[in-house]
C-alpha cells in the first residue's frame, strides 16, 4: 500500500499573515498617454508659433522637453515594478524585496525573536517600519503612506502575536 501525500503537505504551517506592498501611482498607463498627447500638442503648436516668427531652433527645444517628460514618467513607472512581499507563518517571517530589476533579496525570521519598530513622527504618523531581530534592524513597507503604515503594523504585529502563541489545537 502506497502512501502518497506528496500534493497535501499536512507539517507546512498555515500562513498567519502574508502582504505584497508596492509604490502607488496615481496616473494610470491611459492617463499617462492622455497627458502625453496633451503637452505634446501644447509644444508642438507653441513650437510652431515660435517657427512661423523665425525663432526656429526653439520649436527643437520644445520637442526637447516633451521628450524629457516622456523619459522621466518611463524612469517612474519602471521605478514602481519594485515591491516586497511579507508572509508570517507560526515559524517563519520571511521579508522578499524584489527590486524593479528583478534583483530578489530575501530575508527568513524567527517570528519569536522579531520586534516591530516604529518611528512616529507626531503631526504625520508613522515615518518608518523595522523589523527588529538579534540586534539587526529590516526597514520594510517604505512604499506605503503614514496611515497605510499604520493599519500594516498593527495586522503584522498581530500576526507575530499569533505566531508567538504558537500552534492551537483543537480539542475534540
Amino acid at each position: 500500500m502506497d502512501d502518497d501525500t506528496s500534493g497535501n503537505d499536512l507539517s507546512a504551517d498555515p500562513t498567519l499573515f502574508s502582504a505584497i506592498i508596492t509604490p502607488h501611482r496615481s496616473l494610470s498607463s491611459t492617463g499617462f498617454v492622455i497627458f502625453m498627447l496633451c503637452i505634446g500638442g501644447i509644444s508642438f503648436a507653441a513650437g510652431l508659433v515660435f517657427l512661423l516668427l523665425g525663432a526656429w531652433p526653439v520649436f527643437g527645444f520644445f520637442g526637447l522637453d516633451v521628450a524629457l517628460v516622456y523619459w522621466a514618467f518611463r524612469a517612474n513607472y519602471r521605478a514602481a515594478r519594485a515591491y516586497e512581499e511579507v508572509t508570517v507563518t507560526a515559524t517563519e517571517l520571511t521579508v522578499r524585496k524584489i527590486s524593479q530589476r528583478g534583483e530578489v533579496r530575501e530575508w527568513t525570521l524567527n517570528p519569536v525573536w522579531v520586534r516591530l519598530d516604529r518611528i512616529v513622527h507626531e503631526e504625520f504618523g508613522i515615518e518608518r517600519l523595522f523589523l527588529v531581530s538579534h540586534g539587526r534592524r529590516l526597514s520594510i513597507a517604505n512604499f506605503l503612506g503614514a496611515d497605510e503604515k499604520k493599519s500594516f503594523a498593527t495586522a503584522l504585529s498581530a500576526a507575530l502575536g499569533e505566531a508567538r502563541r504558537g500552534p492551537t489545537r483543537t480539542v475534540i
